[in-house]
């Protein structure tokens, strides 16, 4: 038996293992959904946010040594992980950190993506791994990291980095590489203008994750030699990797389905046109990505909340939702919702109709409104008779339009004072 199918010893390997969730982003992209929040603060899915799923990963795969770095705008993250995530038992060794930007060994915030762990070294040399890994908390997927460790350890790499194959356009945002036939990467390019495609897939481009497995005393000695650089941007895709590859051995783990060997689902929701489609694409009759998966549960914090409520079966007037998702606390009183996603305590009134719409807490939508093709952001009160997603340009006058006609409502363009660090 390999290493590889072996839980005992994918087991000991996460058990020295030390993740680290760069939980820091902005996330501009985003627009107005990331104003007052961090990119993986943001809701997603009905009633989670986004670092619930590289969060949910590494309990799933038995990481129980967790740090969470944050840096932009990251009091609703904090409130969040405080909340939901503090049942690990600390005298088993086990928990999620908050390692928030305190120039510990810097006089400056974080700089890259590099110098936020480097930032944090002291605190790693205390914790002792033998391994660590390094995520991004803006990402949608489900991932065994343990197999990526073992698959590390087999292959005597010194950094193993988690790739899948993208659309070029998509792969410009991220980092690129080449490997050879043992998957040792040999080229890697930040974010490139004109990516380079994979041999005999010239629409396709072999992209980072944003994932890293770093034995302990390699990854230290090259963050203290990347943070000695002054020419360096101090990031792991445009210095570090660059740097590595030619002197040391990095591996390449290809993301894949463990059942099926295709490539396994993962989404950056970078954009409001990706965040709606992404969302939406749950509520599919077999979406690509299940939440109703048993054996890959993810974990949250929520608010204890009743449940759904439809209300009224008049003609005209009949709460119901159809091919869509309806989180706790929702009450549909005489409204119709067809193709899309309500998020906690979310209350539609009598003959509003939403169509398409991904819907995010604690929104109450007026009489007669009729919303579509839209996001609306935490906490808005729609007035009645509000009608969005008919007209690009009366919405354009009041909201932000995205590239791909998608509105995004925020409390603040309706001029209301709505707390989003909740």
């Amino acid at each position: 038996m390999s290493s590889a199918d072996s839980p005992r010893f994918v087991s000991r390997l996460t058990r020295n293992t030390l993740a680290l969730i760069l939980a820091g982003g902005r996330g501009s992209r985003l627009k107005h959904l990331t104003r007052w929040r961090s990119k993986p603060a943001v809701p997603f899915a009905g009633k989670f946010r986004i670092v619930d799923f590289p969060l949910s990963n590494c309990i799933n795969s038995g990481i129980r040594r967790i740090g969470v770095l944050t840096q932009y705008k990251a009091h609703s993250l904090i409130l969040h992980i405080q909340r939901g995530w503090g049942f690990l038992r600390g005298e088993f060794g086990e928990f999620v950190e908050l390692w928030p930007a305190q120039q510990r060994i810097e006089s400056t915030w974080y700089t890259g993506t590099a110098d936020a762990v480097y930032q944090n070294l002291d605190i790693m040399r205390n914790h002792n791994p033998e391994y660590v890994l390094i995520l991004a908390g803006d990402h949608i997927y489900k991932m065994d990291y343990g197999t990526m460790i073992a698959h590390h350890v087999e292959s005597g790499a010194d950094m193993t980095v988690a790739c899948l194959e993208v659309d070029l356009e998509t792969a410009r945002a991220l980092g690129v590489m080449g490997v050879d036939d043992d998957w040792r990467v040999t080229r890697f390019q930040e974010k490139p203008d004109a990516p380079e495609p994979i041999p005999g897939k010239p629409d396709r481009a072999l992209a980072s994750m944003g994932i890293y497995v770093f034995n302990r005393d390699f990854l230290f000695e090259q963050l203290v030699r990347d943070a000695d650089t002054p020419s360096s941007s101090h990031d792991f895709g445009k210095d570090i990797i660059p740097e590595v590859i030619t002197k040391y051995r990095v591996a390449a783990y290809p993301f894949r389905d463990p059942k099926t060997g295709e490539q396994a689902y993962w989404r950056d929701v970078g954009t409001v046109d990706a965040f709606w489609e992404a969302n939406l694409e749950l509520i599919g009759v077999t979406p690509p990505f299940n939440l109703y998966d048993e054996n890959w549960p993810i974990w949250t914090y929520q608010a204890q909340l009743p449940p759904a409520k439809f209300i009224f079966d008049d003609d005209d007037r009949r709460g119901m939702a159809v091919d869509s998702m309806v989180s706790g606390g929702c009450i549909m009183s005489g409204s119709t919702v067809r193709h899309s996603l309500l998020f906690s305590n979310v209350r539609v009134n009598s003959w509003a109709r939403v169509q398409d719409a991904v819907v995010l807490p604690d929104v109450n939508i007026g009489r007669h409104s009729r919303i579509t093709r839209a996001v609306i952001d935490r906490g808005v009160d729609l007035p009645e008779g509000t009608v969005i997603g008919e007209d690009p340009d009366e919405d354009a006058k009041r909201f932000y339009v995205s590239e791909g006609g998608v509105v995004l409502v925020t409390g603040e363009m309706l001029g209301q004072h709505v707390n989003y660090v909740r």
